[in-house]
């Protein structure tokens, strides 16, 4: 059975960092771009960062650049979101995905960014 499953989000206050990890299974990791897409509070799923699927090439939206850094461990089937100097406009539930948006979707963990 397919699943992907997200952890460490949390409630952190403006300025601090968090680290997002995804666990996947069900599926060959290894030859799957992989990617962290957000969902603000009341608005729309927004494409954060993605990373090939041997780690050579990483992309991030502009708004998260130099404070955000994505991957993975192919060996423990694991994608990673380092984040880092959080803003409240940073508050969403992350998700991560494999294989675009008719592909596979994790459920999700919410990061709350407030003093």
């Amino acid at each position: 059975e397919v699943g992907l499953v997200e952890s460490g989000g949390g409630l952190v206050q403006p300025g601090g960092s968090l680290r997002l990890s995804c666990a996947a299974s069900g599926f060959r990791f290894s030859s799957y771009t992989m990617r962290w897409v957000r969902q603000a509070p009341g608005k729309g799923l927004d494409w954060v960062s993605s990373i090939s699927a041997g780690g050579e090439t990483t992309t991030y939206t502009a708004s998260v650049k130099d404070r955000f850094t994505i991957s993975r461990d192919n060996t423990k089937n694991t994608v990673y979101l380092q984040m880092n100097s959080l803003k409240p406009e940073d508050t969403a539930v992350y998700y991560c995905n494999a294989g675009g948006e008719r592909g596979y979707w994790g459920k999700g963990t919410l990061v709350t960014v407030s003093s």
